[in-house]
């Protein structure tokens, strides 16, 4: 299944242009089709699962027809597909259903992670003291059971048989600045270890926290970069805040952040070196806490 969410971007891109190649406003549109011009808007900002009937009404209104009308009617049914996130409701968080609707179907992932551990290599104990942790800034916008659930089948959805190929470059500050305990600290790194080691598509490389980043400015967050198989999606970059998410597509932003990221794994430690590092963490934590290997 493609992912429901790219598709949904390419749809609104396709009724935004034939909106204006007819000199239409969003709100001839609307009324032309008898929405409101906030459903238009929301539709052309990929900000709703379209209705399949609604497009072809749309369609029919615009004088759609032939190859053209099968091509964006294809389209609109597989923008209004549900996923296996789906199932969780907004009980696993928005933000999370965004990136496990962008995983399903991704070819290549790569990603910086500068203030979190990778959310698709998480272990259960290390989950349990994030939720901690973001309980200290707030009430929760999500069930922490279900989203421990959905976080775990990302996981197992990433490394399918035929899962994409997976790749972070994960900053040295994480390990020692996020505020956990040893135990959960030791269990997160010995999984994510784990996982490497037993599968060759996925690839974690530590930048060092002394390691000099030439040829621009530092990245300012963490972000991910995000190709697909079929040509006529278009790679996405997302780029983590705060608060939100921002999606960007155009292709100049998008190579923007993956010249970035390409600087970053430039300096970042190899694949073994980064497994090797990442184990004596792992043994000095140990060692330190008396916690049992």
């Amino acid at each position: 299944m493609p992912s429901p969410y790219v598709r949904r971007r390419r749809l609104a891109g396709e009724i935004r242009k034939l909106r204006e190649n007819r000199g239409l406003t969003t709100d001839d549109l609307a009324r032309l089709v008898f929405h409101s011009r906030t459903k238009i808007t929301r539709l052309e900002n990929a900000q709703i699962r379209p209705d399949l009937t609604e497009i072809m009404n749309l369609l029919d209104a615009l004088e759609i027809t032939g190859d053209e009308y099968d091509r964006i009617c294809k389209l609109a049914r597989e923008a209004s597909q549900k996923g296996w996130w789906d199932r969780y409701g907004m009980s696993m968080g928005p933000r999370q259903k965004l990136y496990a609707d962008l995983e399903y179907s991704a070819a290549a992932i790569r990603a910086y992670n500068q203030t979190a551990m990778p959310a698709v290599l998480q272990a259960p104990e290390f989950i349990a003291s994030l939720v901690d942790l973001d309980r200290c800034q707030g009430k929760l916008d999500y069930l922490p059971e279900r989203m421990t659930e959905a976080r775990m089948r990302r996981q197992s959805e990433l490394l399918r048989s035929d899962g994409p190929t997976y790749e972070t470059v994960l900053d040295e500050c994480v390990i020692h600045r996020l505020a956990v305990p040893p135990r959960a600290k030791i269990a997160q790194l010995r999984h994510m270890i784990g996982v490497v080691s037993q599968d060759e598509r996925i690839t974690v490389r530590v930048l060092r926290h002394d390691t000099e980043i030439p040829g621009g400015f530092l990245p300012k967050s963490a972000f991910y970069l995000y190709t697909f198989a079929e040509a006529g999606d278009p790679p996405i970059a997302v780029i983590d805040t705060v608060t939100t998410d921002l999606v960007l597509t155009q292709r100049g932003e998008v190579a923007r952040y993956a010249a970035i990221y390409d600087r970053l794994r430039k300096v970042a430690l190899s694949r073994e070196d980064s497994v090797n590092f990442l184990d004596r963490v792992a043994k000095r934590l140990t060692d330190q806490s008396g916690s049992q290997a």
